[in-house]
């Protein structure tokens, strides 16, 4: 049994580490050095040793702990976590200033500007002082719990000691600074890993990974810019910036109160000379009205806080020479031109491939082989050839040519009348059906997490795969495939298990996991929704498929004909056998059942100018209301945006009730 002075002696030393890391992770002034601190920590872990009753959950011992994670929980934020409006220019921001003003009247505001992180937006929830949950964003209103990996970022402390305040939620950024994402690059390179694209993605992956070991392993660094509590009464966002300070959870130094919005303007110039020469990377620069009184009065649309606005810088470029111009074929067979680049960094990572969009964009570009182009990063994400610059032309080069043939299996190409693309028609194409597959797997539809794109291939190449449905008899192999190189019994076992863990999908990520042409996540849902199985939606006509809301006539015709195509209709019967979900299955209400929707129906028209026709059904639809494509005696409501036409005359002819997007807000608020 420990006595007092052994229980007080561990308290005493977890304390030390708690201000050792915050010095060296925050403010970055260390107080003492590595032999200290590895000193301080051995201790601990010796003491916590011979004493295993005295170990807490926040000891700087446990930030890793656990066995791997098998899968991520779903959570429900308390508050939704929501979305910013994008401005480019200082005309959009003079537009935001403008709303403002014309919202809160007389009222004096100000406004607060703080840095746009390209990072993860992350929730932590703390209890008792101590970190007890955290979350990713996810769509705004659910996220993945991420609470071991969070733990393991020594500049979150897993328990707090202010004790006025003991139960709060921090909203923050998860990014990697740029020296330690190229020292992890170097890293992959030495060991002949994959190399990143950029740091960004590499803290997002992290995030995700399933072992907390892993994670500890990556530099990730937070940043704080917003807390909640009930137990203090805040009243504008730069006092929580403040108290955050005050409890030892990092939050960023470069903000500063803007009287005008030209103060604002003048301190988005300022960050943008300086962003270069940041430590991490950003993307632009948050503006939000500063008192939160203001705030709540100015409230939110649609998936955006009115009170709030990122101004995104322009985006980087450079010039580099384009070697030459590779052609890849996707899983419809649309083959796509790529630029392959003089590698050049740029914004973050090493770019040596940039897209091309199609042949139509190269000819109108006139973009040939070795000629030296501008790049740029759109959104600081994509490469993307912006332009040539003629008077570095070679006077040899050759205007480029549109391609008779696939380049992978020789096919002849087809390019339909209303299309810009070309594709392979040939369905055995061995680049359309690793496209295929690796759609079939990925994340947004059947999520088989470990059947990436070289193991699909070798397992292709064994003749193991030749469809999708393949994927599910796998397991009368097992043996074999622990033979094949690089492969043991646990590792195809994990496979094994994911795959099996595919079958709970539900059955709009079946139908994207299909590959249908032009059937994207959205079209799925609302197909599932519309028709609710396989079996209602094959027999369904082309003419019924065109009726649903949201499905145009192209997509009809390509899910009709993909539904009627025997070989098509075979797989599938073979994926309903493995078990997959083919028809919806009942939900339970959602939490943000909404009285003003509830049981009614409505029919959108128009176009609305702060929400997105998917956004608003979205939002009718979680509030337990039904959107109609067509206007009859059963509606209850016309949702009548800017240049509504023939539906909105035949509501006022049927009596039936207009509302314009004002009134529609309110029920929101109801």
């Amino acid at each position: 049994m420990a006595s007092d002075s052994i229980t007080k002696k561990i308290t005493s030393i977890r304390e030390k580490i708690a201000d050792a890391d915050y010095r060296y992770y925050v403010l970055a002034d260390p107080d003492i050095d590595d032999y200290k601190y590895d000193l301080l920590f051995k201790e601990l872990e010796d003491l916590e040793r011979q004493y295993p009753e005295l170990i807490t959950e926040d000891s700087p011992t446990q930030r890793v702990s656990g066995v791997p994670t098998k899968t991520f929980k779903t959570v429900e934020h308390r508050m939704p976590m929501l979305s910013l409006s994008n401005s480019y220019n200082f005309e959009e921001l003079n537009d935001f200033d403008i709303r403002i003003r014309n919202i809160l009247g007389n009222e004096k505001y100000e406004y607060v500007c703080e840095l746009k992180f390209d990072g993860i937006a992350v929730s932590l929830i703390y209890s008792d002082s101590r970190l007890v949950s955290a979350a990713t964003r996810g769509d705004g209103f659910k996220g993945d719990e991420i609470t071991q990996n969070i733990r393991t970022i020594k500049s979150i402390p897993l328990v707090t000691k202010d004790s006025s305040i003991k139960n709060f939620e921090v909203r923050g950024e998860v990014f990697i600074r740029k020296e330690d994402f190229l020292m992890i690059n170097e890293q992959q390179e030495q060991k002949g890993g994959k190399i990143f694209a950029n740091a960004r993605n590499t803290a997002a992956g992290t995030l995700k990974l399933k072992d907390s070991k892993t994670v500890a392993s990556r530099p990730l660094n937070f940043f704080a810019y917003y807390i909640f509590t009930e137990e203090k009464k805040l009243s504008t966002h730069v006092s929580g910036i403040e108290l955050l300070k005050k409890i030892k959870i990092p939050v960023n130094n470069l903000y500063t109160v803007a009287k005008s919005i030209d103060e604002v303007k003048q301190f988005c110039d300022n960050i943008e000379l300086q962003r270069d020469g940041l430590p991490y990377e950003i993307d632009g620069v948050v503006v939000k009205v500063n008192s939160l009184a203001q705030q709540e009065l100015l409230g939110s649309v649609s998936r955006s806080p009115r009170w709030a606005i990122a101004y995104k810088f322009k985006a980087k470029e450079t010039v580099t020479k384009l070697k030459g111009i590779i052609l890849q074929v996707g899983r419809t067979g649309a083959v796509t031109p790529v630029a392959d680049l003089q590698p050049v960094f740029l914004a973050g990572s090493t770019i040596s491939r940039a897209t091309l969009h199609n042949f139509d964009e190269i000819k109108r570009k006139d973009i040939r082989e070795g000629d030296y182009v501008k790049i740029e990063k759109g959104g600081d994400v994509i490469p993307k050839v912006t332009e040539v610059l003629l008077d570095k032309r070679q006077k040899d080069a050759k205007p480029f040519s549109i391609p008779k043939n696939c380049p992978v299996c020789g096919s002849e190409l087809m390019k339909p009348d209303e299309e810009v693309y070309y594709y392979c028609m040939n369905y055995e194409c061995p680049a359309q059906m690793i496209g295929r597959f690796t759609h079939f797997v990925g994340r947004d539809a059947m999520e088989i997490e470990g059947l990436g794109e070289s193991i699909l291939e070798t397992f292709i190449l064994s003749g193991y795969l030749k469809d999708v449905a393949d994927i599910y008899i796998l397991k009368d192999h097992r043996e074999e495939l622990m033979q094949l190189e690089r492969f043991g019994e646990k590792s195809i076992d994990n496979i094994l298990l994911a795959i099996e863990g595919s079958k709970q999908k539900p059955f709009d990520k079946v139908l994207f996991g299909l590959g249908i042409r032009h059937v994207g996540e959205r079209v799925a849902k609302v197909l599932a929704k519309s028709f609710n199985s396989y079996a209602s939606l094959s027999a369904a006509s082309e003419e019924e498929i065109r009726a649903t809301n949201e499905i145009g006539p192209k997509i009809a015709e390509s899910v009709h004909s993909y539904l009627s195509n025997e070989k098509n209709k075979f797989l599938i019967d073979r994926l309903i056998k493995a078990g997959l979900n083919f028809e919806s299955r009942p939900t339970e209400s959602r939490s943000t059942a909404n009285s003003s929707f509830s049981g009614k129906t409505f029919v959108l028209t128009g176009t609305l100018n702060n929400y997105k026709r998917e956004e608003a059904q979205d939002l009718i639809e979680n509030g337990g209301g039904k959107v109609s494509s067509s206007v009859s005696k059963k509606t209850d409501y016309v949702l009548a945006g800017a240049d509504a036409g023939s539906k909105l005359e035949k509501a006022k002819t049927l009596g039936v009730k207009v509302i314009d997007e004002d009134e529609f807000h309110k029920m929101i608020s109801q």
